[in-house]
């Protein structure tokens, strides 16, 4: 410290003073540009509270005003029917509840009717089937038939006239039959029997032998009898009969011990059967 009568430099005092001086003036700049950023960042956001505000207040009074155009429009329907508000809701209630219920009405019809178109399909599929299966046996039989047709032969009879289809079998017989070409009169003939009436001739078998296929038969017709003799199964024997010649024609188509079975054929103009004596 400086005794006492000693005196303090005046420059020393001096560059103290000076540098506190400016310090304040730096924190006073510094308190100054704060208070100012402050006050425009608070004044921004007043700005815009007071935009969001209006913007608010505005949405306000158009809803305000929807309303009370909606309230209007009410109104006005009400009195055009003549119905109070309550008694316009209680209305409007009422017919969506009617529109539920035709609608519930109509999937329910909807769905019946579905059910009824899956039942006619299932019978149409049924009937479909049932015409196939009509086509098929049709088609089997006609086949059948055809088959049947191509096992009758042709050959030429004992007289050396070409003879017409022969049937090996009753079932070719029936088919020779629906033909209508000839008449058909089938026989069983037994050994040793009297004369059998077949149309308007007389059969009488007088031999058989059954392991080699052969027969013996007597034929009488105009009052004469032709023994036909050795003949063979499904060999046609032929005769003439009757005024205008007819040819008549017989097969047989089975030989056992003492029986034959066969049939005779003769033309449609043939005259009409009678029985021997």
């Amino acid at each position: 410290m400086p005794e006492e009568g000693e005196q303090i430099p005046i420059e020393h005092t001096e560059h103290q003073s000076n540098t506190g001086k400016w310090i304040l003036l730096f924190l006073a700049i510094v308190f100054l540009a704060g208070a100012v950023y402050g006050y425009v960042t608070t004044q921004q956001h007043v700005e815009k509270l007071t935009k969001d505000l209006g913007d608010s207040q505005a949405q306000v009074a158009e809803l305000k005003s929807r309303m009370q155009t909606a309230e209007a429009s009410e109104d006005a329907l009400a009195h055009q029917v003549g119905l109070t508000k309550k008694e316009l809701a209680q209305r409007a209630a009422e017919l969506q509840a009617e529109q539920r219920t035709a609608e519930s009405r109509l999937q329910k019809e909807q769905n019946e009717a579905k059910e009824q178109i899956g039942q006619v399909s299932g019978e149409v599929a049924g009937v479909k089937t049932d015409v196939g299966g009509v086509k098929t046996d049709v088609a089997s039989t006609k086949a059948d038939l055809e088959a049947t047709k191509a096992k009758l032969q042709s050959a030429v009879g004992d007289l050396g006239v070409q003879s017409g289809l022969i049937a090996n079998t009753r079932g070719d017989l029936e088919v020779l039959k629906h033909k209508g070409d000839r008449n058909y009169y089938e026989f069983t003939l037994l050994r040793g029997a009297k004369p059998q009436a077949v149309a308007t001739a007389s059969l009488q078998l007088k031999k058989t032998d059954a392991k080699h296929g052969k027969f013996t038969i007597n034929v009488t017709s105009d009052d004469k009898t032709i023994e036909k003799k050795d003949r063979n199964i499904a060999e046609p024997i032929q005769f003439y009969a009757g005024r205008d010649h007819l040819l008549f024609e017989l097969v047989v188509w089975t030989v056992d011990k003492n029986k034959a079975t066969g049939y005779l054929s003769t033309p449609k103009s043939a005259p009409t059967p009678v029985t021997a004596n």
